[in-house]
């Protein structure tokens, strides 16, 4: 199994990145990661500032997948999300939708181990691992990877994680996939900036498809089938989000628009993923059954 240390990262999506590694469709691939900390923060006496958005998030890879080509679209399957023993969060003034109210710096170390996460002395977690960061490189620039876009990046929906499928675009010759930023533990909005940020490994499956259209990023978790959109404003990502399911239920459906808004109104609905990155993550989730009941299976 190919395994891709967390030493060989990038800060940055861009198909000028040098791949790391090798893969074909259908390969298994272990990602080893750093938190979004760059594994940086041991102990709580240690109060790390912002190096600002092109600096932080390392993503390991990128991971050059042959027979991936513009115009396809590269299924990953997230098998496994080892954690590390211990992670860490710090907040601060003008950190998240609290940092008018934080008076100083202050950072936490939590132990993990056995599936959960101690928080304090009265209580501990049950973790449920997501990636925060995930994605292909743009068809042209650099995106740094605290940024999340059309692309994937940094998403931080907490449905990414273990067990679920994401889909991302395939812009340039291989995709350049790349993904760190691993939380043990993290709701929905991330509203003080970071979750429980631990180094990881992860297990994943990569597959090309080719000859489809989806709206992308698309993540299909549990029981339901999700559209990802970032925009300056939650108002924004909102409305991207909707239409972007929309749209897919339309074609998936054979519905006409009247019809398929009718449906998302009543089954569909809006999650915001995070409100802290320089761009705010929003998805919309819909029932995979009611997919199913119209014979159409997701690939």
């Amino acid at each position: 199994m190919l395994r891709i240390e967390r030493g060989q990262r990038v800060f940055n999506f861009s198909p000028q990145n040098t791949p790391v590694a090798y893969a074909s469709s259908g390969d298994t691939v272990v990602f080893e990661t750093f938190d979004c900390y760059s594994n940086q923060i041991t102990s709580e006496n240690q109060v790390i500032k912002s190096r600002g958005w092109d600096y932080t998030n390392p993503a390991t890879g990128p991971l050059y997948v042959h027979g991936a080509m513009p115009g396809d679209i590269l299924k990953v399957e997230i098998l496994h999300i080892g954690l590390d023993s211990q992670g860490a969060m710090r907040v601060g003034p003008g950190g998240g939708a609290l940092g008018h109210v934080l008076e100083e710096q202050r950072t936490k170390i939590i132990p993990v181990s056995d599936g959960v996460a101690k928080f304090n002395h009265r209580l501990s977690l049950e973790v449920d691992p997501m990636i925060g960061v995930i994605g292909t490189a743009p068809k042209e620039g650099a995106i740094p990877t605290s940024t999340p876009g059309p692309h994937g990046g940094n998403m931080d929906c907490k449905r990414i994680g273990e067990g679920s499928v994401l889909y991302l675009p395939v812009n340039v010759p291989g995709a350049l996939l790349a993904m760190g930023d691993v939380h043990a533990l993290m709701g929905d909005g991330e509203v003080i900036i970071c979750g429980i940020e631990i180094a990881a490994e992860i297990t994943v499956k990569i597959q090309v498809l080719s000859g489809l259209s989806l709206p992308l990023p698309m993540v299909v978790s549990g029981d339901q089938i999700m559209t990802i959109a970032s925009e300056e404003t939650l108002d924004q990502a909102s409305v991207t989000a909707t239409e972007m399911m929309h749209q897919f239920i339309r074609e998936a459906l054979n519905m006409d628009p009247q019809e398929a808004g009718m449906l998302l109104s009543i089954v569909g609905n809006l999650h915001i993923c995070q409100i802290v990155d320089p761009l705010l993550t929003v998805r919309m989730e819909f029932p995979l059954w009611i997919l199913e009941q119209y014979g159409y299976l997701i690939p």
